[in-house]
């Protein structure tokens, strides 16, 4: 298991630092002891691996929705003026950044950028990529994402899902999942946790690094979980009373809401559905629960989505074997074959557009496969669509294992 760390934690080499503090990442998932290793992976491999090699031109390109709408994106700002900023207190009042994804009408619209140039930029600092890497801010935020700013929505109301990105990962590595369940019928709030991750463009222009990033192994990331609760919840608060955090708010179908993470954001999710029972189901992906809920606390569907090298039935995960025997409603535990823990966000995928090694799972199909599931999910519990999908394995998924 530590060694299957290892090997992906040089595989991840400096596009998945560009965009995450990938040591720390794996820390909030299940082995604490590989996190020196892959932070010291990123301090040193990128120059060597990029040495030798002339200077790339790296142009992102997302996959493209698989459902019938198209996916419009607005980006709003909001401030909880009843919370001090958890990590930051003198900043004031906790600030958020969220990217709204929803149905829209084909054909209307302006492209949406991946992020903000200073966003970007923070992004590239963080982990001090190489300029021979060839990402730069200007082609990182203009990752093709395949959502459009200001397109017309399509009518009706939409169940809410929210999504939280890993420890360190800004919201934006989430995009391929929140494009495709807009384009599947669903409003999307894709959330940014200010001071957790390389930068967050706020309201006032300001994009502040990670303020809790400098030593995770000291990090009390049941903390960092709870706050990410208080975050989710206040989102929702804002969204499904009324209009003005949103003029599009009018789409959402305030009783059918979900919750999906990657990595600690799939702890938030769990943590988020103890704390606010407007969260009618829940996904994590890949992440280490923090803490694992206890029985009672979960009694509403749950999906635990991860790779099988980190999360097998029986495992070193303990978190994993805790939460399955505590939810008590409509539960599923699959994994992945081949997968790493960033084959379900964005990030392996602009690993190989960018030329660097992936895991044995390629990126198309990670993203496939998580697009899939999560989506089947959401379909069965929030829309109660029943998705055979999730009876058992499937032929056209054999990657995907049933663990329970």
């Amino acid at each position: 298991m530590k060694r299957n760390r290892r090997i992906s934690a040089v595989a991840v080499l400096a596009l998945a630092a560009l965009v995450t503090g990938t040591g720390a990442g794996f820390a909030a998932t299940t082995i604490p002891s590989a996190t020196p290793v892959a932070t010291h992976a990123f301090d040193t491999a990128p120059a060597t691996a990029t040495a030798t090699a002339p200077t790339r031109s790296f142009q992102g390109t997302l996959p493209e929705p698989t459902g019938p709408y198209a996916a419009g994106e607005d980006v709003i700002h909001l401030t909880d003026a009843s919370r001090p900023d958890p990590w930051v207190p003198s900043s004031g009042p906790r600030q958020l950044t969220v990217t709204m994804v929803y149905p829209a009408v084909p054909g209307t619209g302006t492209p949406a950028p991946y992020m903000t140039l200073a966003e970007a930029a923070g992004s590239i600092q963080h982990r001090k990529l190489p300029g021979s890497s060839g990402v730069t801010p200007q082609n990182l935020s203009g990752v093709t994402t395949h959502a459009f700013d200001g397109a017309r929505p399509q009518r009706g109301k939409y169940p809410l899902v929210v999504l939280s990105p890993a420890y360190e990962d800004p919201r934006m590595v989430l995009t391929s999942l929140a494009t495709d369940l807009a384009s599947h019928g669903y409003v999307v709030a894709l959330v940014g946790h200010t001071y957790e991750d390389s930068g967050e463009t706020l309201a006032n222009g300001q994009t502040p690094p990670c303020a809790i990033c400098d030593d995770p192994a000291r990090l009390d990331f049941d903390s960092v979980t709870a706050s990410r609760a208080l975050d989710v919840s206040f989102v929702i608060d804002q969204l499904t009373h009324g209009n003005t955090a949103w003029p599009l708010a009018h789409l959402i179908d305030k009783h059918e809401i979900g919750m999906a993470g990657h990595s600690l954001g799939g702890a938030a999710a769990a943590a988020t559905m103890i704390a606010d029972p407007r969260v009618r189901a829940g996904v994590n992906m890949d992440g280490a629960f923090h803490p694992a809920p206890m029985p009672g606390q979960i009694n509403r569907p749950f999906l635990m989505l991860g790779a099988a090298a980190n999360h097998p039935a029986g495992g070193d995960d303990t978190s994993w074997g805790q939460a399955w025997a505590a939810l008590g409603g409509y539960k599923k535990w699959l994994t992945v074959a081949g997968a790493d823990h960033f084959s379900f966000s964005d990030l392996d995928l602009l690993l190989e557009e960018a030329g660097f090694p992936t895991p044995p799972l390629s990126p198309e199909r990670g993203v496939v496969i998580t697009r899939e599931y999560v989506t089947a999910f959401f379909d069965q519990t929030l829309k109660g669509f029943h998705s055979p999908l999730l009876d058992g394995p499937s032929p056209n998924n054999p990657e995907v294992l049933f663990q329970h």
